[in-house]
């Protein structure tokens, strides 16, 4: 799957710190970082909303689908958030 998930530019545009947000999310640090670096293999809708309502942004803000990107999982994954 070659889904980016450009957190870090949202972050930057708000002038927001990671840890901030996290905070304001109810998310540790570490996962954030997962997100921010692309290693996640699902979002909760929830924590998306969340993240959206404090970056006051558009999932498609964060989310970005890119073709043939190298190391791309084409697993799938679960959509809905769970492990």
């Amino acid at each position: 799957m070659a889904i980016v998930i450009n957190l870090d530019v949202m972050l930057a545009r708000r002038k927001m710190r990671s840890n901030e947000l996290a905070q304001l999310v109810g998310i540790t640090e570490q996962n954030l970082s997962v997100l921010k670096t692309g290693r996640a293999r699902a979002i909760r809708l929830a924590t998306l909303e969340a993240i959206c309502r404090h970056l006051q942004c558009q999932p498609g803000d964060l989310l970005e689908y890119r073709e043939n990107l190298p190391g791309g999982d084409d697993g799938g994954g679960d959509a809905a958030g769970g492990k």
